[in-house]
């Protein structure tokens, strides 16, 4: 079944009969596969003991994580603040003898836009080095944006250079949660994914992801889904929700006191505002039961266009509460935001982020406590 995920998901993303590739539990595991691979091939093919990557400042934090976990140093380069897209040119400028990765997102989380991945490729062609495209957040989605009729930019295996994807079966394809795949234009690359221990004593021991055991359920449910809605049941849902997220922002550009960051490719809409704390239209439309998500450098929010907004009137409701909001607001543009909102600008200026970080990991901490018994 997993083998099957993998290679629906290769036709998808327009690989070749070398694509390969494995289930994960989700996009922060396929992307730390990912940075792993490409750690120990530069390591096996070109000694890279230091090994550093290049990546938009836009990229997903797993990257974070997955530098943190493998000692890889991340470049983080600027986007542009008008078009939200990588700078290609900075990113040649960082290449050294130690970078092991390019990455492009396809989208990018905050703002949903496609970084120019045609570029990228080229500079991975011209230089040597393995570029990954993530398309996590776009899955699917972004996968059929082009055959549903939409213009998107080239980012997938149809590009030459493009040597891994990594996207989330649990987001767009509509599976349950914990399901992801990570994608390979060769076996070279997938080799260096693998964990093998030869000299155990408990037997020769190989695994293809960072989970020894792995929840077979998952896996099954993922195909069945797959199955289910087929290329064409994909195809149909694409439309619907590319069709709305582009009917909202449209709609929100017609809004006084308001902008949308970039150009959306698909589904992710971002917001901002010139006039007023953005983050009081957020607390505003989360008490009308409409969650965003909070973005900071600089301050914004974002709806991520799912398949129960394209439900009748949904979309329509959410523009009227929208709209609304934002006229409140208008009345007194100065006034500070306040109560749980207030929290994410204050985060955001703090210059030591040493604090931020002790903050959120007093945060994480609390989870975990259970009071003690008298």
């Amino acid at each position: 079944m997993e083998a099957e995920v993998v290679r629906m998901a290769c036709t998808l993303f327009h690989g070749d009969a070398n694509s390969c590739g494995t289930m994960t539990t989700g996009g922060t595991e396929s992307i730390l596969m990912a940075c792993k691979a490409y750690r120990d091939y530069a390591l096996e093919t070109r000694n890279v003991r230091r090994p550093n990557m290049i990546v938009p400042k836009t990229v997903h934090a797993a990257f974070d994580k997955a530098a943190q976990y493998f000692k890889i140093h991340v470049i983080y380069v600027d986007v542009d603040p008008k078009t939200l897209e990588v700078d290609v040119q900075a990113v040649k400028r960082a290449i050294n003898s130690n970078t092991i990765l390019l990455v492009g997102s396809a989208p990018n989380f905050p703002y949903g836009t496609i970084d120019d991945i045609e570029a990228i490729a080229a500079l991975g062609l011209k230089y040597d080095i393995p570029v990954h495209v993530d398309a996590c957040l776009g899955s699917f989605v972004v996968a059929l944006t082009r055959e549903a009729g939409y213009k998107i930019k080239p980012f997938d295996f149809a590009i030459n250079g493009v040597t891994s994807i990594s996207a989330d079966t649990h987001k767009y394809g509509f599976a349950p949660k914990g399901s992801s795949i990570i994608l390979y234009s060769d076996q070279k690359y997938l080799n260096h994914q693998f964990t093998v221990t030869t000299d155990w004593p408990g037997g020769v021991y190989g695994s293809p992801t960072v989970n020894g055991s792995r929840a077979g359920g998952i896996i099954a449910a993922c195909w069945a889904t797959m199955m289910s809605f087929g290329h064409e049941g994909y195809l149909e849902a694409t439309k619907r929700i590319v069709d709305t997220s582009r009917y909202i922002e449209a709609a929100i550009r017609k809004v006084d006191g308001v902008f949308v960051f970039g150009k959306p490719a698909t589904s992710v809409v971002a917001i901002g505002s010139k006039v007023f704390d953005i983050f009081r239209l957020s607390d505003a439309l989360c008490k009308l039961g409409w969650n965003l998500n909070a973005l900071q450098f600089p301050s914004g929010i974002h709806i991520c266009v799912t398949d129960m907004h394209t439900q009748p009137g949904v979309a329509d409701k959410f523009i009227a509460d929208f709209k609304a909001s934002v006229a409140e607001i208008m009345k007194d543009p100065g006034q500070p935001v306040e109560g749980k909102m207030a929290i994410y600008g204050m985060a955001q200026s703090i210059p030591d982020r040493s604090v931020v970080g002790d903050v959120t990991r007093a945060f994480l901490n609390s989870m975990y406590f259970t009071p003690s018994k008298n």
